[in-house]
């Protein structure tokens, strides 16, 4: 065994002592060739034997502990067993029992072939992410295809002060395994060693027929255990189409104690120090701003761009924020620290504002989650201001705007940092602006085309393509502006693997405008289309431009039982005119066609103008948005975005070619159509 010396973060020793132990004798008995194994064998999956797995959780300590054995007989699981990756967090130890593998029927221990490193998992400390959190490097060397590997080990995190929140509450969400993999025996334990009951709630189970079925709750005292237990397992869930089944376990509790818990640990740093006490410099630039929303802005800015943000995990996870007086001297914090130190600023101008808590990540699940602070990852603030609400994340840079101009953050559940609250929803949202607002200009004379595109981007879009345009070469943007258009003009159908570049000639792209208070980035695309017509197998012409992004391709595909569709699309307006020295067909269906779309989640209009020598649509698109669509609601949902798909995101005019030849034959398919 060649290894560093045992640190703090992992041991080699030979069981656990609350897991209880295995001999070598009870490990071969358990790995036998049933029916149901050679089955899976025959198809050439890899197969799990057994997968015992524990978690223990105190008022002073969790652990977990897993002891399996599968094969390997996939190249790709000998290599991954070859070489594992542990992350531990601080005052966390990874407990090393037994690796062996099973080779002909020979039990043969593999501790002495290990290699273990470890290292520091701070790869995103540049980035502004700290953690004290360790990776366990463990390599293990001659395994072989076909072995059988079995492995032992727990982890044992005790707590410290400064998981004060973990002392008091559990929180562990035990997740259905891969469907990957088939299991003689499969057994998850929960054992609850706290004062406090423990809840748990079964959710996305299904029975025979695959409906979901009911949540089902239970409870555990001080000492009791929840068993799951399966013989000969696959995991039927489709992941394509549905939920994994899981099983939430929480410190049993309701939301108005939460917040009651959590809101005097804020109020307390809230009222630490005053911020004319520590921050004279601040308070003097904010009160020679004299319009107050000018001020709100100033005060949002200063802490997303001024203090740096800093995600050290162990701080997060304890929930107790810095106090503002430090963050301001220090210039850095994590999201609590940051929103803190935003609030106490904004209590000084006058506006209403609160702390928030919020996952992002699993903010679909928070609903079917048992009440628990432990379930929330991020702090962001609510203001209310002239009777909106809004949420601002302070951690966010490079936004920019007033209050209403500001970019949206989707998300639908929140938990308030007050006394008596319950977990919020919130209301769907509507644009009171265009977040895309475009205008597209082809004009085109004998051969060539002028083409023009000017573009107002505002809110997220406006914040995002200001960065774009500050990260991003010259040359690269007008390559992607190309590369678009060449899918908008159709030029993919008949001129293929042609360079964009010999097409747009001359193509240029310019910041036409940039305020900062309106949110509104400016942008104007200019070039000359050489041979702008797109041309057909039977050589007839057309002018078009099918703008993709107006189709919600993720609307018109998503299928899945469980998930209800998030709705988070954003308000769009276009105006395209094509105009040409050639004569048109003003009567042919597509060139025409307008549409009209009053669904109860968003509302679409395309309105045309036909001329001899070209044509104009508008579009308007108008969402109801950050809701889900409810699945009764959703195939009307998306039939009426198949709707936009037809022809209805763009315009095509058909030319009608000079000479008599030409126009008899326009006459006639006029006239059999």
């Amino acid at each position: 065994m060649n290894n560093q010396l045992e640190t703090e973060n992992y041991k080699i020793e030979k069981y656990s002592s609350w897991a209880g132990i295995i001999n070598d004798h009870e490990l071969i008995e358990k790995i036998k060739d049933s029916d149901f194994a050679k089955s899976q064998i025959d198809e050439d999956r890899d197969y799990c034997y057994f997968l015992d797995r524990k978690y223990y959780t105190s008022n002073h300590k969790n652990s977990e502990y897993t002891c399996m054995a599968y094969t390997l007989n996939e190249p790709s699981n000998l290599e991954r067993a070859s070489v594992m990756d542990i992350v531990v967090e601080e005052n966390e130890v990874y407990n090393i029992h037994r690796i062996s593998v099973l080779r002909d029927g020979v039990l043969i221990d593999k501790l002495q072939d290990i290699n273990v490193k470890v290292l520091d998992s701070e790869n995103q400390s540049s980035g502004g992410i700290l953690s004290s959190n360790k990776k366990i490097n463990i390599t293990i060397k001659d395994l072989r295809l076909y072995d059988i590997l079995i492995l032992e080990d727990s982890r044992e995190k005790k707590f410290t002060d400064r998981d004060f929140l973990r002392k008091e509450f559990s929180k562990y969400v035990w997740v259905s395994p891969d469907n990957y993999w088939a299991y003689g025996s499969y057994k998850f334990t929960f054992i609850n060693d706290r004062e406090q009951t423990i809840a748990y709630k079964k959710t996305f189970f299904r029975d025979d027929l695959g409906n979901v079925t009911k949540s089902e709750i239970g409870h555990l005292q001080k000492g009791e255990k929840f068993v799951f237990e399966e013989k000969n397992y696959i995991n039927p869930v489709d992941a394509n189409r549905e939920i994994y089944p899981y099983i939430d376990f929480a410190t049993e509790s309701n939301w108005k104690d939460l917040s009651n818990y959590i809101a005097p640990i804020y109020q307390e740093i809230f009222n630490k120090e005053k911020l004319q006490n520590f921050a004279p410099n601040l308070i003097e630039k904010l009160d020679a701003i004299h319009n107050i929303d000018e001020k709100l802005q100033f005060a949002i800015e200063y802490v997303q761009n001024n203090i740096y943000y800093i995600f050290n995990a162990n701080e997060m996870n304890g929930h107790k924020p810095q106090e503002p007086a430090i963050t301001y001297e220090n210039k850095q914090g994590d999201c609590k620290a940051k929103s803190v130190l935003l609030k106490v600023i904004l209590d000084y101008i006058g506006v209403e504002s609160s702390i928030v808590l919020v996952n992002f990540h699993t903010d679909f699940y928070i609903k079917y989650y048992l009440p628990s602070l432990l379930t929330f990852n991020h702090v962001i603030v609510k203001i209310n201001h002239k009777g909106e609400e809004y949420f601002v994340d302070a951690t966010i840079r490079d936004e920019f705007g007033l209050l209403e101009n500001r970019g949206f953050i989707y998300f639908m559940h929140y938990l308030e940092v007050k006394e008596n609250q319950t977990l919020e929803e919130r209301k769907p949202h509507t644009f009171s602006y265009f977040c895309i607002d475009e205008k597209v200009d082809l004009n085109v004379k004998d051969t060539s085309g002028k083409l023009v595109l000017t573009t107002t981007y505002k809110g997220n879009r406006a914040n995002a393509m200001r960065r774009y345009f500050k990260n991003t070469n010259k040359r690269e943007l007008v390559d992607g502006w190309n590369n678009f258009l060449f899918y908008s003009l159709n030029y993919s159908n008949d001129r293929n693997g042609t360079d964009v570049r010999n097409i747009f000639k001359d193509a240029s792209i310019d910041i036409i405008s940039d305020d900062k208070k309106l949110n509104e980035f400016k942008i104007q695309y200019k070039s000359t289309v050489e041979n702008p017509y797109y041309t057909d197998p039977q050589k007839n012409r057309f002018l078009m431009y099918f703008d993709r992004n107006v189709v919600k391709a993720s609307a018109r595909d998503f299928m899945h039982k469980d998930l209800p569709f998030w709705h988070n699309f954003d308000s769009e307006k276009y105006e395209i005119n094509l105009y040409t020295d050639q004569k048109i067909d003003t009567g042919e269906k597509y060139p025409v066609q307008e549409s009209t779309i009053n669904n109860p989640y968003f509302s679409f209009t395309s309105r045309k103008k036909i001329a001899k020598n070209g044509a104009s649509i508008n579009i308007e698109y108008k969402p109801l948005t950050n809701l889900e669509i409810p699945q009764d609601d959703f195939e009307k949902f998306r039939t009426d975005h198949h709707t936009i798909a037809d022809s209805n995101f763009g315009l095509g005019i058909d030319i009608i070619e000079p000479g008599l030849m030409n126009m008899l034959k326009f006459s006639f398919k006029k006239k059999f159509k």
